[in-house]
């Protein structure tokens, strides 16, 4: 009997198909793979989406990236846990110093002086008085000994120390129905975290590493740090906080990584 060549499929593209689109928008697949959504299975699942769009069309790519983005952002958000608590290390486990990261290079650092720093105060907050960085050594004062996860795939253990923020909200007079808690920084980065998130045991304004006032350039003199986020989500050299319920994209969401970025 002979042997027949297979025909040739229908559904198979008669010309190669262009990834032109897909690696242009390379850091928003990059932003739903990593660490999402049930660590990454249903953004996996949510990609498989994409088997109807036409790759070759860069604003279909995109829309359809960033409507997964988004879909996950709300997932994490339905799934997020306020009462639950990060893993915490002992003192041993410390890395010293810190690892450094930012979205420009050590060298770029610009240094913040102390004595002119304030922290500036707006939106939905009642007592809108600047801070100064004295101030956040006369409140109560909580450690945490946690994981930085970075998005990049590194990780280290941390040791920081300062205020809590839902306590340092609750003296503000901070709108705690508020949606959203946002910073602007000295470096020009902004970033912004969700109320619940804000309010969680394991979120602080840092003051301290290690026991030591934190330096440069890991944001002296005031930083988020919590738990519960990647470490893009941790904001250094705070210069101002807004409470507020308008969402405005941060400088990594309007680059297309997920907002939310829980852990």
């Amino acid at each position: 009997m002979a042997v027949r060549s297979p025909s040739p499929s229908i559904f198979r593209p008669k010309q190669a198909i262009d990834q032109s689109a897909l690696e242009e928008n390379k850091a928003l697949i990059e932003g739903i793979n990593r660490r999402n959504v049930l660590r990454g299975a249903v953004s996996l699942g949510a990609l498989s989406m994409l088997t109807g769009c036409d790759v070759s069309d860069d604003s279909a790519v995109r829309s359809m990236l960033l409507a997964v983005s988004a879909w996950n952002d709300r997932v994490q958000e339905f799934i997020f846990r306020p009462n639950h608590l990060a893993p915490t290390f002992s003192e041993a486990q410390v890395l010293k110093p810190p690892r450094f990261n930012a979205y420009y290079p050590l060298e770029s650092v610009r240094p913040v002086d102390a004595a002119t720093w304030k922290l500036e105060l707006s939106g939905r907050i009642a007592d809108k008085r600047p801070w100064c960085a004295q101030q956040f050594d006369e409140l109560p004062q909580q450690e945490l000994i946690v994981r930085h996860i970075c998005v990049e795939g590194w990780d280290y253990i941390g040791q920081w120390s300062g205020v809590n923020f839902g306590t340092f909200l609750q003296r503000v007079g901070a709108d705690l129905s508020a949606k959203y808690v946002a910073f602007k920084c000295a470096d020009d980065y902004t970033e912004s975290i969700d109320m619940p998130t804000a309010l969680h045991a394991q979120t602080i304004l840092a003051t301290r590493y290690a026991r030591e006032p934190i330096t440069d350039p890991f944001g002296f003199p005031l930083r988020l740090r919590t738990a519960t986020k990647l470490g893009f989500k941790n904001p250094k050299w705070i210069t101002a906080i807004e409470v507020t319920n308008t969402f405005t994209p941060t400088y990594w969401s309007s680059r297309g990584f997920n907002w939310f970025s829980g852990i």
